[in-house]
């Protein structure tokens, strides 16, 4: 029987050697006619201006890498994935070439959404911020370039792209196409966990056998999302602790964090005298000289200048909190809401000054914690041909059962207390920190 889906112009040419551009690490990606008019709309283009992992550059100073290299990574993955999943004869009987070209066009666009600076705006859990993936709607409107363009070029309705990035309605075919867009072995994963540890100069997120796993794709028992059969188990095993590794050692790392926190506590005093749905749409650069030119002469200028200033100056960590080490501390902070944060910074400020006798801005102190939602879990069933049977991937490894659950977050994400440079070693050579911090946060 024919495979209708290798005819997609996109899968045709993912051998051919040309027609295709180039990204690191040599990755050739099948550029045709019309995925190039899709990556030259306007609202494709500004991806190019806005980094993948913003404020991690400040810190790894490679990491400068855009969501634009990331769209076509993701892309390129979509495409590697359905050549495996096309021998599969379930997969062929529920994903036509219709649906498998929808699903290359939402990998493309599966960051559509996504602003500046997006992911330590959402962590902070404000009201009135909608989720990214709801935010490229507004890219996808009928009046829009990009809409137009999937119409006329694809035959696609945005519609059909939207159901797949925000969820409206429920079928076992489009759960299969979300689990291959975002699942424990998606697309997208396995892109960032690579491109984010090679532009940070580090092993960690390239650390699984990438082309093993894809080549052990298959479908669940349901046949409503992936599965691995059982020769991708240690590829699988793999890419969990790569994926914990990396939240470890860059996006949780402490001075990540630190400037993040800078960033985040800047934006909640600012939020209010930014259009945000206009600053959304706008490059990353925008965002920095606005925010920058509302702070000056006031409260937030040191956070904003110490992270996009001249002289980089990052708060240092006085105080980390963990469930085994000072979990008093951690409990009464880890997943509460930012603006609980923001007050019991300013507590903690006041309550330090006095012990240092000097006085202390409310800005002085920033307190970091874990948000309230949680990393997914690493939920995947292996398929043991032999037996005709499918197991969770937890069962059957002692790796995952260890670092994939919610134990994930309790030890990777951790409560820090950061201060300013100037009085940031005194604070950390106060004795009994953590019961200091611990009684301001109760009279909070």
């Amino acid at each position: 029987m024919k495979n209708a889906l290798l005819d997609i112009p996109e899968l045709a040419r993912l051998e051919a050697g040309q027609g295709l551009v180039r990204i690191p690490d040599e990755q050739d990606v099948p550029f045709t006619a019309r995925v190039r008019a899709l990556v030259d709309t306007l609202e494709f283009r500004r991806l190019a201006n806005i980094s993948q992992l913003g404020l991690v550059s400040r810190i790894y100073p490679g990491a400068m890498h855009t969501r634009f290299e990331h769209a076509l990574g993701v892309f390129h993955n979509a495409l590697r994935y359905l050549r495996q999943l096309s021998k599969d004869e379930r997969f062929r009987r529920i994903v036509d070439c219709h649906t498998a070209e929808v699903l290359l066009c939402a990998a493309l666009l599966h960051d559509l959404g996504h602003w500046p600076y997006c992911h330590p705006i959402e962590d902070m859990g404000l009201a009135d911020l909608p989720p990214h993936e709801e935010f490229a709607a507004e890219f996808l409107s009928p009046q829009r370039e990009l809409a137009q363009v999937l119409k006329s070029e694809w035959g696609i309705e945005p519609g059909e792209v939207l159901e797949i990035l925000a969820p409206r309605t429920d079928d076992p075919k489009l759960r299969l196409m979300r689990s291959i867009l975002s699942g424990p072995i998606d697309i997208d994963k396995m892109d960032y966990l690579e491109r984010d540890s090679l532009h940070c100069g580090v092993p960690y997120g390239r650390n699984f056998d990438k082309s093993r796993l894809i080549q052990s794709l298959v479908l669940n028992e349901a046949g409503d999302g992936l599965a691995i059969n059982y020769k991708g188990k240690t590829a699988a095993e793999l890419m969990v602790f790569a994926r914990y590794v990396m939240f470890s050692e860059v996006y949780w790392h402490h001075a990540v964090r630190s400037a993040t926190s800078m960033f985040a506590r800047a934006f909640f005093d600012l939020r209010h005298r930014l259009n945000l749905r206009d600053l959304f749409q706008k490059t990353e650069a925008d965002v920095i000289h606005e925010m920058r030119s509302l702070a000056r002469g006031g409260d937030c200028e040191p956070l904003l200048e110490g992270i996009f200033g001249p002289r980089r100056q990052i708060y240092k960590r006085v105080a980390e909190c963990t469930l085994h080490q000072y979990a008093q501390v951690y409990e009464l902070l880890a997943r509460k809401p930012f603006a609980h944060l923001v007050r019991c910074g300013a507590r903690l400020a006041t309550d330090l000054g006095k012990v240092l006798g000097k006085p202390l801005a409310a800005t002085d102190i920033l307190i970091d914690a874990p948000p309230g939602d949680r990393e997914v879990e690493f939920q995947v069933d292996i398929f043991f041909p032999k037996e005709g049977r499918y197991r969770p991937l937890h069962e059957v490894s002692p790796v995952v059962r260890a670092l994939a659950g919610t134990q994930f977050d309790d030890y990777v994400k951790r409560v820090r207390i950061f201060a300013h440079p100037r009085c940031s070693r005194e604070l950390a050579s106060i004795d009994h920190l953590a019961d200091q911090v611990a009684a301001s946060m109760k009279a909070v």
